[in-house]
């Protein structure tokens, strides 16, 4: 099965206010175990070894090219 890149959630802005207000009053390093353990239980969800790797490749190139700050 082929990595879905096209947008797939119901009302984005919602999600994402969601996902900013559950790391607010975090640490930097509580907000950073928060993600991590939320890709975790997310991967676990979607399950497909194929779709994990294609997202893990595609977010990795993404990081890779976006200049850093100066």
């Amino acid at each position: 099965m082929p990595l879905n890149r096209h947008p797939h959630i119901i009302d984005p802005d919602a999600f994402y206010e969601e996902l900013i207000n559950a790391q607010r009053d975090l640490s930097d390093e509580q907000a950073e175990m928060f993600l991590a353990k939320l890709v975790l239980i997310l991967a676990n969800h979607v399950g497909d070894r194929s779709v994990l790797s294609q997202a893990i490749a595609l977010a990795r190139a993404n990081t890779l090219a976006v200049a850093p700050p100066h």
